[in-house]
């Protein structure tokens, strides 16, 4: 969704376009939009007035929210569905007396954006031995997580929390992004068959550095984490796994397995069929409308014969690629 968003941006405005932190993090897809013109800010302040703006994939704090809002551009709010929903959830549960017990990786821009939804009444975790150090607190505890943790790593925490907090609030769905999650459990299919693991991401891509995580310790020792084609290892051999972080585009992972030109072919393993669909931001949405009903009005299409843009119908790594030729 997030990918997508920019790209209309990009054609909608002439450049610069604004974006407040890296859209995704995926080394590849942020240098192909700094190509097309977008300049990256992990400050608000650095962009002019009047200039338009995104606000990236991992969610942001309320007041650069409003900041950027006061800039006097068109501003775009980027967040993905799934961290919206996890602000929501601080905000309903702190609106009820609650502490939060969050789990997240300190520094990370979602759990920046997370924390300070509440900074007061959330108290950051990442391990097990970090639960156990937190106090008896006087409120109920309701336990949130970074979306794109390793399942791993969120049940050993989620289990610590449960034990030291037994009547702990933790939502019906859980907080962790389906995309990582299913390339968790395809990871864990295969790596006991493989002689080698190539996981295409970049290092500050937490859902990418959790499948490493993942593959070293279902007992790979050759795994190799690569931005690129050209950093593939040329002696590997025998039975090769891969994976992708969520961000990583397709034809990056199509090249990466053109690249090591099996002799035994490909076999893809595939645990569900992934078919959710987040639509583009409502302000962008708002735009795109008023952009096509003014087409059809200069184009004087008649009423009848009017299409809407199909955007569930094309998937971002599609038209990174477009883009890219």
């Amino acid at each position: 969704m997030a990918i997508k968003a920019l790209i209309w941006m990009v054609r909608s405005f002439e450049p610069p376009v604004y974006c407040y932190h890296e859209i995704v993090h995926n080394q590849i897809v942020v240098d192909r939009f700094r190509q097309l013109g977008v300049e990256f800010v992990d400050d608000i302040s650095q962009v002019p007035k009047g200039r338009p703006i995104m606000l990236s994939a991992h969610g942001s704090a309320p007041e650069v929210v409003s900041e950027a809002e006061r800039s006097g551009g068109f501003v775009v709010n980027a967040v993905c569905p799934l961290v919206t929903k996890v602000h929501h959830e601080v905000q309903v549960r702190v609106g009820k007396g609650y502490r939060i017990v969050y789990v997240g990786h300190e520094g990370h821009e979602e759990a920046v954006g997370t924390m300070a939804v509440a900074p007061q009444e959330i108290s950051l975790v990442e391990t097990a031995a970090q639960v156990e150090a937190l106090p008896q607190f006087a409120e109920p505890i309701a336990i949130l997580a970074q979306t794109t943790l390793s399942h791993k790593d969120w049940e050993g925490v989620l289990e610590a929390t449960v034990n030291k907090f037994p009547d702990v609030w933790m939502p019906g769905r859980s907080d962790l992004c389906f995309a990582t999650t299913n390339r968790q459990s395809a990871l864990s299919a295969i790596s006991a068959q493989c002689d080698a693991v190539i996981v295409i991401g970049s290092a500050n891509s937490s859902n990418t550095m959790a499948l490493a995580k993942l593959a070293y310790e279902a007992g790979n020792t050759q795994v190799f984490r690569i931005n690129s084609v050209s950093e593939l290892p040329g002696d590997l051999k025998g039975i090769i796994g891969v994976t992708a972080g969520a961000s990583a585009p397709e034809e990056l992972v199509q090249a990466v397995i053109t690249k090591l030109a099996p002799n035994n072919g490909v076999r893809e393993i595939s645990i569900t069929q992934e078919d959710e669909y987040f639509p583009p931001p409502r302000e962008l949405r708002n735009l795109l409308t008023s952009l096509e009903a003014a087409v059809h009005v200069m184009l004087a299409v008649a009423p009848n014969c009017r299409k809407a843009a199909r955007d569930r119908d094309v998937s971002a790594s599609e038209v990174l690629s477009v883009l890219a030729n």
